[in-house]
């Protein structure tokens, strides 16, 4: 029995590791394709991990075409989310926009929207002039080109987490927050259970969505998963007075951005003296950067109190793209991890990819360059559009 009080299931076609979207969103879509007794653990509540510290952004401008289709058939479920899954997500859609301040960043960007539009995607390059009114609290000076498209925006990855948890329960699949994973049993290069605080579910299938914990969960059956946890930290303003509408806003030279949330600002930046842990604590030592950030191309936000803020955690790997696939080494293990802090925006399409693996399918798109074994084999295939 674990800590929720229920019944552990002595066994399970699969057991996913992970209750953030991406493992929520695999139950989900293991289920809905008729497959019997799926298990989701997770150490903690759902979603409590990396999914609820995210800032929610949800957009398609990615420089790799799998992610861009990937990402392509995640937004077309979060536009149908509420119909589908009778959860509300609070999906606002002012688009992405992306600040370049260096020729090579345009020149990066306008090959992006190339292959974007190719992909359906309705990005563009656009002028600061209409940067400028997409995002009133830019400053321009010093940009050279600007990206936008008015298909992206930002959700509530909470709300997300519910509606697929939700739906997989509904559909049979049990899910076990408060559970942790503590190993998993191999015979023979196969599984054969996976051990967890509430005792011992026979499988011969696991999932693993741990996130930023997903190393050790591969190291659990000797297969190298390069995840790097590493702190990211979010800021909320209080309130600002006549906030225009603002389309979510990235400096790409500084990674600083920010969009709406509610009567004020989430705004975050990434900091580049950050050292990899599983550090969940909210540390001051970024703010002069972010400072300088923000009175260069948003100086107004200067006079803005701060209401509240978190840390979470990315899962980086060495080229900043996902691992998505079905491990060699042994016998029915699937993992798809390392997003480097795109994994809840691709989360509805990944779960649909993972179905596919599990079931021996064709997924939609080509993830076999995902391999987690490309480092080893000089195969880095690096995703750019990373904040």
């Amino acid at each position: 029995m674990n800590e929720s009080g229920r019944e552990l299931p002595s066994r399970a076609s699969v057991v996913i590791i992970g209750g953030g979207a991406m493992g929520v969103s695999s139950a989900y879509a293991l289920a809905a394709a008729g497959v019997r007794d799926v298990v989701l653990v997770d150490k903690g509540p759902l979603g409590s991990g990396s999914t609820s510290k995210a800032a929610g952004g949800v957009r398609a401008q990615f420089s790799d075409r799998v992610n861009i289709e990937l990402a392509v058939r995640s937004l077309e479920t979060f536009d149908a989310f509420a119909e589908r899954f009778g959860q509300e997500i609070d999906l606002h859609k002012p688009g992405y926009l992306f600040l370049l301040d260096t020729p090579a960043a345009v020149a990066e960007f306008e090959k992006n929207v190339a292959i974007q539009n190719d992909l359906g995607v309705p990005s563009r390059m656009i002028s600061l002039r209409e940067a400028a009114e997409l995002s009133p609290l830019v400053d321009t000076e010093g940009l050279l080109g600007a990206a936008y498209s008015p298909t992206d925006g930002h959700c509530t990855p909470e709300s997300v987490v519910l509606g697929y948890a939700g739906a997989a329960r509904r559909l049979g699949a049990r899910l076990l927050p408060n559970c942790a994973a503590t190993g998993v049993e191999t015979v023979d290069g196969r599984i054969t259970a996976v051990l967890t605080e509430g005792g011992r579910i026979e499988t011969d299938t696991v999932v693993c969505a741990a996130g930023a914990w997903s190393a050790p969960v591969g190291a659990w059956v000797g297969v190298d998963l390069p995840v790097t946890p590493l702190r990211r930290q979010v800021l909320v303003t209080e309130p600002v007075p006549d906030l225009p509408p603002t389309a979510f806003t990235i400096d790409f030279g500084t990674t600083f951005y920010f969009h709406r949330e509610g009567p004020g600002l989430l705004l975050g930046m990434s900091d580049p003296d950050e050292t990899p842990g599983f550090k969940l604590d909210r540390s001051d030592a970024w703010l002069p950067r972010l400072g300088e950030a923000m009175a260069r191309r948003a100086p107004a936000l200067m006079e803005t109190g701060i209401a509240t803020g978190w840390a979470g955690l990315y899962e980086v790997t060495p080229d900043h793209n996902a691992l998505i696939g079905v491990a060699p080494e042994v016998d029915r293990f699937i993992y798809a991890t390392g997003f480097s802090g795109h994994g809840f925006l691709m989360s509805p399409a990944v779960g649909e990819v993972v179905r596919d693996l599990y079931l021996g399918r064709e997924p939609f798109v080509d993830v076999s360059g995902f391999d987690a074994r490309r480092f080893a084999l000089a195969g880095a295939r690096p995703e750019l559009n990373i904040v």
